[in-house]
């Protein structure tokens, strides 16, 4: 039998699924993954470039950092099309989410892997780091912004392959690019303009294929929960060597031998000392 907090819990989630749109990271992953004809809508339409192929998509792929205590990166959209080009593609609800030097990491990543061993740069293949945000992080009111690198002087373009693109997801123009901005931000599959996206909305959303959003919803839940008991501890921790240290004259070394703090949470709690 099912208890009056499961239940609460199950209308919780239930809710928030119910609230999502694609600016939702895990929703938009989950509607794009191997989702050919939604990755070429979406591509065709930011980059105006009405003969993109898509080969292969992939949602939620992860790229490990090939160095040792690197930082990994987990991508919301990989896809490749049938001329060797890579994108990434990901959606912001806050600015910083998608701060400029976050497109330069995830750019590189993505370079990084492009060539094997033996093969000559001139091979590298173009990357788009894509970011659909929210808000129009940089205020000029347009749609779309390109950026490419380009020489000091002539302005002439240094064609070396790589883009950034950053959508303006406050835009709210009659036109493609604000049909897809408008389908982004529905939480409606009936209400969206593209089918290409309402079909995996509706999946996600009202078919089959909503108890995997259910699932999706509870892990986060259960995992940002471990996060935040595991900040308390640590707070709890660093409280009570603050007050040691206070009232004892002691070190932080002294105070957290007698406390018994194991080694993996000094090493954590000396960062904050």
């Amino acid at each position: 039998m099912i208890g009056e907090e499961q239940k609460q819990d199950l209308r919780t989630v239930e809710q928030i699924i119910d609230d999502m749109s694609l600016f939702d990271d895990d929703l938009m992953s989950m509607v794009f993954d191997k989702n050919k004809e939604a990755a070429e809508l979406l591509l065709r339409i930011i980059l105006k470039q009405d003969d993109i192929q898509v080969e292969s998509v992939v949602g939620q792929r992860e790229f490990k950092s090939p160095v040792v205590g690197g930082r990994d990166i987990r991508l919301d959209i990989w896809a490749k099309d049938g001329t060797g080009k890579h994108y990434n593609v990901e959606v912001q609800q806050r600015p910083e989410g998608a701060h400029i030097r976050r497109a330069r990491f995830n750019s590189s990543m993505m370079d990084s892997r492009m060539l094997k061993e033996g093969q000559d740069f001139s091979e590298l293949q173009d990357s788009y780091m894509i970011f659909i945000t929210r808000t129009d992080i940089f205020g000029q009111g347009i749609p779309v912004y390109t950026i490419n690198r380009r020489f000091e002087g002539s302005n002439e373009l240094f064609d070396d392959g790589s883009h950034i693109i950053y959508v303006n997801g406050a835009y709210k123009g009659d036109d493609a690019i604000g049909n897809l901005i408008h389908d982004f931000s529905c939480k409606d599959a009936s209400d969206m303009y593209y089918p290409e996206l309402a079909k995996g909305m509706k999946h996600f959303k009202e078919e089959g294929g909503r108890k995997y959003m259910c699932e999706a919803v509870q892990n986060y839940a259960e995992k940002y929960a471990e996060q935040k008991a595991e900040i308390a501890r640590l707070n709890g921790l660093l409280d009570a060597v603050k007050n040691l240290m206070e009232s004892m004259k002691w070190s932080a070394e002294q105070a957290m031998a007698a406390l018994k703090i194991s080694d993996a949470d000094k090493d954590v709690l000396l960062k904050e000392l």
